[in-house]
């Protein structure tokens, strides 16, 4: 099977977005190749965070892709600081990446826009990391939405340059968009994020997400319950097409064009079919969070598994380069 590589970052908070818009693809490709999902805890050190919450985001963002259906028998889910490769790789692909293609990375530009106050070397490195991440595992297939297209192309001139130099060592990965749309936020203008606070969280109450949908944003055309509106210009209706069945679909369509159902009761059907794919990832979350010794115990072995894997590739990227691999000859 090809091997594929995809990471996330522990921001702590797992929303819907990331759940339909990525983590739900892995789970169902998971055993279509060598999975390695990857917690990439280095990327998230490029800007300002509190020690103590990282560590305790870490192991929260490991029990929620279990509790999302990553297989924690047979899927490699690991910690990227835990294995040393992937910092020991940036460095050597740091020879052979041109200044100036860093430089034009449009998630620097924008990173860097927001971070003004810690535009670090790590924020301009990313992309190299990312791609070390990748290769070090010889990955192939990289699941990713279109706005992560830029960095795989990215890892693929990487490869490319290092076979050049040093002889062919590394595969030139592929993207592998995933079919869900960019996922709006709440307040319908952004993407939905943390730090936009226009999010919902796989793991709040019923309750909770009914106070945030209640006020949330839909199609501006509909100020009255008797107004016409466009479904397609709707962020609820958006939202929608996650959960709710294609017949279903239809009818609240519909109904939205003609005023024949009203906003609030459009966005109660959309809560009911969204706890039907929230209610078991938050059952399996509790099973997990009363079995965090075997949570640990798996992502120690995974750990050890990358941390010889990698350390295979990093001992043949020494030969090629002509650099001792062990400390003997």
């Amino acid at each position: 099977m090809k091997v594929l590589f995809t990471g996330i970052q522990p921001t702590g908070l797992l929303h819907i977005g990331n759940y339909f818009g990525a983590i739900r693809n892995w789970v169902d490709i998971q055993h279509d190749y060598t999975s390695y999902i990857c917690i990439v805890d280095y990327h998230a050190i490029t800007i300002l965070y509190e020690s103590e919450e990282m560590k305790k985001n870490i192991f929260e963002m490991a029990l929620g892709l279990y509790a999302c259906g990553i297989d924690i028998e047979r899927t490699t889910l690991f910690i990227q600081s835990e294995v040393p490769g992937h910092a020991e790789l940036t460095w050597i692909f740091n020879t052979v990446t041109p200044l100036g293609d860093l430089e034009r990375m449009t998630q620097f530009k924008d990173k860097a826009k927001q971070n003004r106050a810690n535009v670090n070397v790590g924020l301009l490195d990313y992309p190299v990391l990312q791609a070390a991440d990748i290769l070090v595992y010889k990955g192939e297939v990289v699941p990713v939405g279109e706005d992560q297209v830029q960095h795989i192309e990215f890892a693929r001139d990487v490869a490319r340059r290092f076979n050049v130099r040093y002889g062919n060592t590394f595969p030139e990965c592929e993207a592998l968009l995933t079919s869900t749309p960019r996922i709006l936020g709440l307040d319908g203008d952004s993407k939905m994020s943390k730090s936009k606070g226009n999010y919902i969280t796989l793991f709040e109450s019923k309750e909770e997400i009914w106070r945030k949908v209640s006020i949330a944003k839909t199609d501006p055309a509909r100020m009255r319950r008797s107004d016409a509106g466009t479904p397609e210009k709707c962020n609820i209706y958006s939202m929608h097409i996650l959960v709710t069945p294609d017949k279903r679909l239809e009818e609240i369509a519909t109904g939205c064009r003609t005023a024949g159902i009203g906003c609030i009761d459009c966005k109660r059907i959309f809560l009911d079919n969204l706890m039907k794919a929230l209610d078991p990832i938050q059952e399996r979350y509790k099973e997990l969070s009363n079995q965090r010794e075997r949570v640990r115990e798996a992502l120690d072995n995974n750990a050890a598994h990358c941390r010889k894997v990698a350390g295979e590739t990093i001992i043949e990227v020494k030969r090629n380069m002509g650099l001792t691999p062990v400390w003997k000859i």
